[in-house]
């Protein structure tokens, strides 16, 4: 995790979220959860995926 020293926000590096309504989703498009879940298994492409950590603001 890394910390945004403006804000105090920790976020996982790397990560670019376009999910607004997401309240893991700080305000520069960063992933603020502590981990982050893809799914589901049975995914045989990107258009597939997921991300099962999202949570509605």
């Amino acid at each position: 995790m890394h910390r945004d020293n403006s804000a105090g926000n920790e976020y996982i590096k790397g990560i670019v979220c376009d999910v607004k309504n997401c309240v893991y989703n700080d305000a520069d498009k960063r992933c603020c959860a502590k981990k982050i879940e893809i799914g589901p298994t049975f995914a045989v492409s990107s258009s597939d995926t997921i991300c099962a950590t999202f949570k509605s603001k």
